[in-house]
């Protein structure tokens, strides 16, 4: 199952870029063995500054063809390491060919769009920087998939 990162806004170099593109290397590693990845990363940004619908536009446009689509938002399921690692596995084993994991910009995503998504996912009711949510969302999909390996990372 190939995974998707599309997020609003580009990420610069710096130690965010870094840690992300440590676990993206991870992930796909890791992944490889068991039908999970390559992580690909889609950067949108509006520069005519249309707010969250003309961001939801481009996000909608940056989606593969028939992915299941995970948005990260407050609002959303609030999973352990585990359990996001068998919603993993449930998702592969079920025939998804593609998830793609939605971040919006610093205002969030637009309603309409999180309404379409087929699954919400959420770090807890506080609101991080859409950069961090980069970082941490890279670092649970490794963590899931060395939990489905076998790997020690995960100590429970």
């Amino acid at each position: 199952m190939r995974v998707h990162l599309c997020a609003v806004g580009r990420l610069r170099q710096g130690p965010e870029r870094d840690l992300v593109d440590d676990y993206v290397t991870r992930f796909d590693r890791t992944g490889r063995a068991l039908g999970l990845g390559p992580l690909t990363m889609h950067e949108v940004e509006d520069r005519k500054g249309g707010g969250m619908e003309a961001e939801a536009d481009l996000l909608s446009r940056a989606l593969p063809a028939g992915a299941l689509v995970a948005v990260m938002d407050e609002r959303g399921r609030t999973l352990n390491s585990p359990e996001f690692s068998d919603q993993l596995a449930k998702w592969r084993d079920g025939g998804r060919q593609d998830v793609a994991f939605v971040i919006g910009g610093a205002d969030g995503l637009a309603p309409a769009f999180r309404q379409r998504a087929d699954f919400a996912l959420s770090f807890g009711r506080m609101v991080w920087p859409h950069m961090l949510v980069r970082v941490m969302l890279t670092e649970q999909l490794y963590r899931a998939a060395s939990i489905l390996s076998g790997s020690p990372y995960h100590r429970a």
